[in-house]
């Protein structure tokens, strides 16, 4: 299954075995507009984040048993919790959406941000940005 974006400035990241809290900085950087000379706080970026290969993504130590994700579903005491480990069996994008959301800030400009974050299980994806093919 091939995957096809219209991207206006596509920057494509590899994970290969990275570190998912270091991954998740250099993409909150990236999608906040934080890393280009014209950054203003109150502007949000223009760039949008490719990932790539997100089943490679790894955590230090033994934390992929022991690194829970807690949700409450609004019930008195229903708190679901679900390890690492879980969640990468199930969807491995969905580790690295929650790393960069926890490291934004809670506004509307993280919000229109996560919009141009687009993150790929394989490497069986194409970009199509300004008429060009990218692999």
């Amino acid at each position: 299954e091939i995957y096809t974006l219209s991207l206006h400035d596509a920057l494509p990241i590899l994970v290969d075995g990275e570190i998912l809290g270091r991954l998740a900085v250099k993409i909150a950087k990236i999608i906040s507009g934080k890393n280009r000379v014209d950054y203003s706080p109150n502007i949000g970026g223009t760039d949008c984040v490719v990932v790539i290969n997100s089943d490679l993504v790894c955590l230090s130590g033994e934390k992929s048993d022991k690194k829970i994700y807690y949700k409450h579903t609004l019930y008195p005491g229903s708190i679901k919790g679900v390890t690492f480990s879980e969640i990468m069996k199930k969807d491995s994008r969905k580790v690295i959406e929650l790393a960069v959301r926890g490291m934004m800030p809670k506004n509307k400009l993280a919000r229109q941000a996560m919009k141009r974050l687009h993150i790929f299980k394989d490497d069986k994806q194409t970009l199509v940005s300004e008429g060009k093919d990218i692999k």
